[in-house]
């Protein structure tokens, strides 16, 4: 039988055969049976036992308990009464397991009149007797009767509910949207001490989660240390099935960052394209510092990087600031590992130099590329021309990126607010004008906010809402509230007159906007979640620093970029992205 235990069924059965039938006991038929029965191999397993009794070999116990889940399985009622009306002929119906698997074998077939009929009479259950009632309940949809039979277990003191108890109530309670008593269960389970089993909270999520209860979830779910493929599934369609679809892809995307990390410390000796995956991973999720250590671990471990894998490297210095850094590594890819620069590594270099304001540099750099530069490379030196404001260097690069890409609204954008930002109004609307002729359209920002099962849209100056009045009531509280806190606005970031002052203009922002909605309308201390187009501003950027700390509240925004979670007056990005 050892061929069988280690899943070599046929290998099994042909020892079997070639075996005489000496050798062959009650045991020897009892293991077979099983194993065919354990590997759903159903109509085989009944095949043996008939074989058995034809043989003059009587089935004991555990023949029959190992006989009746292959009579569930083929779902034929008739096969599993067979055996029913055996196990009488050889008096073994008191027998608890035996009881216990005919059982379950009627509610499998959906027989619950039998099922309940064999369990009345059984004089000794045990807790698998019930929890195949609870079971067989709830597979065929008697919810209120799994609910009944759990109450009776806890009345009896003798029995104490395992995992499958709780487990198989909990999904009742879904069912129902019974949440008040699913609520009660949730206490009783915290005291028998079964509430840091995985299997339970999972389910417990899932009860709140089809109640609508989504928030309590959430909460059991950032209690879960150690989050299996079930743990996300069930946070991630509970979102769908609350109408919360960003939820949902947020949850996706933070299971796919931890999953991959599960599975790169599962590999026994990753090479480098598993060295680059996990790179890549946490690049793309802003874990810069995690990017630069997972990447000397792997020069260390003696695997030499590939040219993708020094994209995120250098990606990584880039939004650290870390400029010596990106040079050496930069300057490593032929010194040391014979990797030729691409258009992509060029840029990140470009990205790296503006964002710490060398312009000058980084165009000198541009100059010395071996390659014509693209577009990701002066659309990055654009970038920092606007946020530094050299508004002569930046009109140069934008006529560069115009002929590169004539319909990127982006490019257009920048370089009208960056003349905007310092007063040369008829230099910003030739740009516009630009734009028209063109044919380009600029893509107006928007962001939106779940609550309650629904996606509110904002955009710039929104009124649209029913509650217009009470958002840009807390939106000026808000405003007054952070201006004590410190907050001065970065009129820099101020694209259109709204409101008769740059500043006031500020405060008419869609993200800005949204979070007001959200401080007004989600429950005190719940996180505040905005997605937004386009990237957010600086200002914006500010405020939400701000707001976290004043309410006490984790806000996260996530603009075309990136993730920004905001707690306690900082933000996940350290104010560089």
């Amino acid at each position: 039988m050892l061929y069988a235990k280690c899943g070599h069924i046929s290998q099994s059965l042909s020892l079997f055969r070639i075996s005489n039938d000496d050798s062959k006991n009650i045991v020897t038929w009892t293991s077979l049976i099983s194993q065919l029965s354990h590997y759903k191999k159903s109509l085989q397993a009944l095949t043996y036992f008939n074989r058995m009794r034809c043989s003059g070999i009587y089935p004991n116990p555990f023949t029959f308990s190992a006989i009746l889940p292959a009579c569930a399985d083929t779902v034929v009622v008739s096969h599993g009464e067979q055996m029913h009306g055996l196990i009488w002929k050889h008096g073994y119906e008191t027998d608890v397991f035996v009881g216990s698997a005919l059982v379950d074998m009627y509610a499998k077939c959906s027989d619950m009149t039998s099922a309940e009929r064999v369990f009345d009479e059984m004089p000794e259950r045990s807790l698998v007797s019930w929890n195949s009632m609870i079971v067989g309940f709830l597979k065929n949809k008697l919810y209120d009767r799994a609910i009944g039979v759990f109450r009776e277990i806890l009345r009896d003191t003798l029995l104490g509910p395992d995992q499958v108890t709780f487990s198989s109530v909990l999904s009742a309670c879904a069912n129902l949207v019974e949440f008040k008593f699913g609520k009660q269960v949730h206490g009783i389970i915290f005291k028998h001490g079964l509430i840091t089993l995985a299997y339970v909270k999972n389910s417990l999520m899932d009860m709140y989660c089809k109640c609508g209860l989504l928030d309590d979830a959430v909460k059991l779910f950032n209690t879960i240390g150690d989050r299996d493929v079930v743990t996300w599934n069930v946070i991630t369609m509970g979102c769908v099935h609350n109408d919360n679809f960003g939820e949902a892809c947020y949850y996706f995307w933070l299971m796919k960052k931890e999953d991959a990390y599960r599975v790169f410390d599962e590999i026994g000796d990753p090479n480098v394209v598993c060295w680059t995956a996990i790179i890549a991973a946490c690049q793309q999720h802003g874990c810069a510092n995690e990017v630069i250590g997972l990447f000397e671990k792997m020069i260390k471990e003696g695997i030499t990087p590939e040219y993708i894998t020094f994209i995120s490297v250098l990606s990584a210095c880039s939004h650290t600031g870390q400029v010596e850094d990106g040079f050496k590594y930069f300057n490593s890819m032929t010194e040391v590992h014979n990797v030729k620069p691409g258009p992509e590594h060029y840029a990140c270099m470009v990205d790296l130099l503006g964002r710490v304001g060398r312009l000058d540099e980084a165009n000198s750099f541009v100059e010395s590329m071996p390659m014509k530069p693209d577009s990701s490379v002066w659309g990055a030196l654009l970038g920092a021309c606007r946020k530094y404001g050299n508004v002569e260097m930046g009109r140069e690069v934008a006529e560069r990126l115009f002929k590169l890409e004539p319909e990127n609204s982006g490019n257009y954008a920048l370089l009208s607010n960056l003349y905007t930002r310092y007063g040369m109004l008829e230099k910003a609307d030739e740009v516009r004008r630009l734009m028209g002729i063109n044919g380009v359209r600029k893509e107006h920002g928007c962001s939106w906010i779940d609550v309650q099962h629904m996606t509110f849209v904002f955009t710039v100056n929104d009124k649209s809402h029913s509650r217009t009045d009470e958002i840009y009531e807390m939106l000026w509280k808000l405003k007054d509230l952070i201006k004590k806190k410190g907050y001065v606005a970065e009129t820099q970031f101020a694209t259109n007159n709204v409101g008769g002052s740059e500043e006031q203009s500020l405060w008419y922002h869609s993200e800005k906007i949204a979070l007001a909605f959200g401080l007004m309308a989600l429950p005190v201390g719940a996180p505040i979640r905005i997605k937004k187009n386009l990237r957010t501003c600086g200002d914006c950027h500010t405020v939400m620093k701000f707001a976290s700390e004043v309410f006490k509240r984790e806000i996260i925004v996530r603009d075309i970029n990136r993730f920004h979670r905001f707690t306690n007056g900082l933000c996940s990005c350290k104010d560089y992205w």
